[in-house]
């Protein structure tokens, strides 16, 4: 899954003093003056993410109406998923079975709906905080138009879970006493577990045009606006162990359903399958805009700070595949919200 998240900048300083350099050729735009086309800058980057989680999306391959065989089941398994209200009596003779397993003869098939896709309200995925060491180098047009290419070291950024997933599992049991309804829900994972659900590692390169106040060789102080594209890509993902297991089980209970075993399904024994989890994010490009001051405190070297935000978001998948077959048993997805606002403190120097 590639992966997500950001990169960029910190608001500076905007009530540094503004004072005036004695008129040098160094700072003169006229050709063959020594006016310093390129800087570059490198410091602290820090970025807050602004966005909320969303609901998780997932389909299964349990089509609706799937009819299976139930065999042998724990007899808590099937008063658990069943609904009572709907036959009353049946319900109450399985409770006075005095066995604790009820055996494939008695069991027979049970329809079941509600697996194949639903949405899992409640939960989702946020980006944490990240610092990581910025770069930004400029190419100066003229005095107060320059492109700005951003880069750094690719942070590694921890995605928080929230919420627990439940699969809302609902049919009819067709046993050999008679019918009963089925609805459960059934619980998958909570994905708020651990500190962190899963990470990545972030690339953010970005490209923005910039607009900058005040006058080389006059002001110091001279504050700067710009706007742009960043563009988001993500490796190195990682899904949390615990969530991990519980998606291979959930794994198992899907291929059960297949292998007409759905009391084992209910039960939670493994299957066939030898379920694995794969994360992927998808890439994304997203626009910027930034304010943000230099100060020079030398005709070569200045400090810089700024603010940006940048609206971007992307989308983490999480598959479930039979390692065996190949088949896909579990496809979810959810929209990550990053929306980061983006400080950066550094040191530049012109050349």
């Amino acid at each position: 899954m590639k992966k997500y998240v950001f990169c960029t900048a910190i608001s500076i300083v905007t009530t540094l003093p503004t004072h005036s350099f004695a008129e040098s050729p160094y700072f003169s735009l006229k050709d063959g003056d020594g006016f310093k086309r390129f800087s570059i800058s490198a410091g602290w980057l820090h970025a807050i993410p602004q966005g909320s989680a969303n609901p998780i999306n997932i389909n299964t391959s349990v089509a609706e109406g799937t009819s299976s065989k139930v065999g042998s089941v724990s007899k808590q398994a099937v008063l658990d998923a069943a609904d009572r209200e709907s036959n009353v009596a049946l319900y109450e003779a399985i409770q006075l079975l005095p066995t604790d397993t009820l055996p494939a003869p008695l069991t027979g098939t049970a329809t079941v709906n509600g697996l194949s896709n639903w949405q899992s309200q409640g939960t989702g995925l946020e980006a944490d905080d990240v610092d990581t060491i910025g770069i930004m180098a400029n190419y100066h047009f003229t005095d107060h138009l320059s492109l700005q290419v951003k880069a750094g070291i690719p942070p590694k950024v921890n995605l928080k879970g929230k919420g627990n997933i439940y699969a809302p599992l609902h049919g009819t049991a067709n046993t050999s006493l008679g019918e009963i309804d089925l609805k459960k829900d059934i619980h998958i994972s909570n994905l708020a577990q651990d500190d962190t659900a899963a990470s990545a590692r972030a690339w953010l390169p970005a490209v923005e045009l910039h607009y900058q106040f005040g006058k080389s060789g006059v002001n110091k102080f001279r504050p700067y606006v710009g706007a742009g594209l960043m563009y988001a890509y993500f490796n190195d993902l990682k899904i949390n162990l615990g969530i991990e297991s519980d998606l291979i089980k959930a794994g198992h209970m899907i291929q059960n359903m297949h292998d007409n075993k759905a009391g084992a399904a209910l039960d939670a024994k493994t299957s066939s399958a030898d379920p694995v989890v794969k994360l992927k994010a998808t890439d994304t490009f997203a626009p910027i805009v930034t304010l943000g001051a230099t100060y020079d405190f030398k005709p070569n070297w200045f400090a810089v700070g700024s603010i940006s935000y940048s609206k971007m978001n992307n989308e983490a998948q999480i598959y479930v595949t039979d390692r065996n077959s190949g088949k896909e048993l579990i496809q979810a997805n959810t929209k990550i919200d990053v929306d980061p606002l983006i400080t950066y403190f550094g040191i530049g120097y012109r050349f």
